[in-house]
């Protein structure tokens, strides 16, 4: 048994330590807003953040989430930045088929926490490990902006 604090709240699964945080919040507590893309932490699709830290919940063992805070997507409309993210991105009409928005919006929010006022390598960096199939990177990035006020007539430099 291994309680984790997700959203705030402490749960208790009982699954084998190596067991991926993914599969403890979708199959054991019904959180299934993180999405499984690749099972190698290559898409971003179940990206959360482990103590404010975007992380591949695909790789990262259960064990290593034990004690410490845990936010997925579906904590994001209760943060205040997070909240905001999610209208720029439905603003600039960023979801598509929506998979893999979650994860994007996760890697977002823990950029603009570190940075609130990122240049586009800032913006390229953090996000460059989120794929999306259906090509909206440049939406994502005006919506980043919009959170964050940068100007796009400044080329991203705060």
């Amino acid at each position: 048994m291994t309680t984790l604090t997700i959203n705030g709240k402490a749960h208790t699964v009982a699954v084998p330590e190596d067991t991926p945080l993914l599969w403890a919040l979708r199959d054991e507590l019904g959180l299934t807003g993180t999405k499984f893309g690749c099972g190698m932490g290559l898409c971003g699709a179940c990206t959360i953040h482990l103590d404010g830290v975007a992380v591949r919940s695909c790789i990262t063992p259960i064990s290593a989430a034990s004690g410490k805070q845990i936010n997925t997507i579906e904590h994001a409309e209760s943060d205040k930045l997070g909240a905001a993210l999610q209208a720029a991105w439905v603003e600039a009409g960023v979801p598509q088929c929506g998979y893999c928005q979650g994860g994007q919006i996760m890697s977002a929010m823990a950029l603009l926490k570190k940075t609130p006022k990122p240049s586009d390598g800032d913006i390229d960096e953090a996000m460059s490990g989120n794929l999306c199939r259906c090509g909206t990177y440049t939406r994502i990035r005006a919506a980043i902006k919009k959170v964050a006020n940068v100007s796009s007539t400044t080329g991203g430099k705060a």
